[in-house]
């Protein structure tokens, strides 16, 4: 889909469509996306991967177009969303506890909890911090899980700054090289958004294979 077709209204916005939600409320829409999808628990289902590489697209333009978002007001707006939604949920979990997850019917959501807390009981709360911001779902759902098991907030609040920077900044600027480099490179953009949300599931992976292979060798060892 071609970057001069995004001309949306607010009426036919799509909350599911990257595109859709850049069309309509811009720059804004990066911000309160993401801090509904990083803080709250009901904002789950937002598109922040494809919706971050996407920004970072428009940001560049390319040969025959202009570019239709600001790259520095994308990139503040991307930060500051993620880590004021982060620290959000992360309060909502410490004065609610795990009632604000219990509550909830979605099996997404419970199924999310259950990968986060496995995340913070193998890695430890620095390093789960930091992989949960590239699983979706999990990225939700940690912040508020943290608050209910008392993460001491020192260290909650600089590693979800450091992981909270790293995705966001990471995949802007993917999307605004590749849109730099690669003349109408927006007529592939669902598979390549596919292809980075695959690819932002690496630090996970890698971690996982790692773990894995430690604890083997533990075994093995007399």
């Amino acid at each position: 889909m071609a970057v001069s077709v995004f001309a949306a209204s607010p009426l036919a916005v799509n909350f599911l469509d990257a595109q859709s939600l850049l069309a309509t409320f811009g720059v804004l829409g990066v911000a309160v996306v993401l801090f509904a999808e990083t803080g709250l628990l009901v904002g789950f289902f937002l598109p922040g991967d494809s919706l971050l590489f996407t920004a970072g697209l428009l940001c560049a333009g390319t040969a025959d177009k202009a570019a239709t978002l600001s790259l520095p007001w994308v990139l503040v707006a991307a930060a500051g969303g993620a880590l004021a939604g982060a620290q959000c949920g992360y309060l909502i979990g410490r004065r609610a506890g795990g009632a604000a997850l219990s509550r909830s019917n979605s099996k997404r959501l419970h199924e999310g909890a259950e990968r986060a807390e496995e995340l913070l009981k193998r890695y430890g709360h620095a390093k789960a911090i930091v992989l949960a911001r590239f699983v979706p779902v999990v990225r939700t759902v940690l912040n508020p899980l943290a608050g209910a098991l008392n993460v001491p907030v020192r260290v909650f609040t600089v590693w979800q700054v450091v992981g909270g920077l790293v995705w966001t900044v990471g995949l802007v600027l993917a999307g605004y090289a590749l849109g730099s480099s690669i003349p109408n490179v927006d007529r592939y953009l669902l598979p390549i958004i596919a292809l980075i949300v695959i690819v932002s599931l690496l630090p996970l992976a890698a971690e996982l294979l790692r773990s894995r292979r430690a604890a083997k060798r533990r075994n093995e060892a007399p």
